[in-house]
C-alpha cells in the first residue's frame, strides 16, 4: 500500500476498509484479517491497524466477536456511504461548484 505523507496513516487504511466494503470486496459480516495478519500484508505495525481498528469500530463500520476477530457490521455500506456523502457535499462539492462556476460550464457539457 502506498501512503500519502499529508494524512495519517490509521486513516488512509480505514479509508481503503471502506472502499472495500463499498466495492463488495468486503461483506457484511465477512472476517477481515486479524490485526497482526494485515499489518503484516500491508507492511504497517500493528498498533496502526489497531488503531484503524478501533476507529471503524467506533464507527460502526467493523465489529469485534471477542477471540474470534473482526467483521463487517451489516449495515456497514449504508454506514459509509452515509458519512462519505456529508464529507463530500461539505468539503469537496463547494469547490468543484466554484469552479464550474468560474470556468462557466454548463449543465449540458457535464457527462455522467
Amino acid at each position: 500500500m502506498n501512503f500519502d505523507s499529508n494524512k495519517p496513516i490509521y486513516l488512509q487504511i480505514a479509508d481503503a476498509i471502506c472502499e472495500r466494503v463499498l466495492s463488495g470486496d468486503y461483506m457484511p459480516e465477512a472476517r477481515i484479517p486479524s490485526v497482526r495478519e494485515y499489518g503484516g500484508e500491508i507492511g504497517v505495525n500493528p498498533n496502526t491497524v489497531m488503531r484503524t481498528y478501533e476507529k471503524l469500530t467506533t464507527d460502526g463500520v467493523i465489529y469485534n466477536k471477542r477471540g474470534i476477530g473482526y467483521f463487517i457490521s451489516p449495515d456497514a455500506k449504508e454506514k459509509i456511504l452515509e458519512s462519505e456523502r456529508k464529507t463530500f457535499l461539505e468539503e469537496e462539492w463547494p469547490a468543484i461548484a466554484r469552479r464550474i462556476s468560474l470556468l462557466n460550464i454548463d449543465k449540458s457539457m457535464l457527462k455522467f
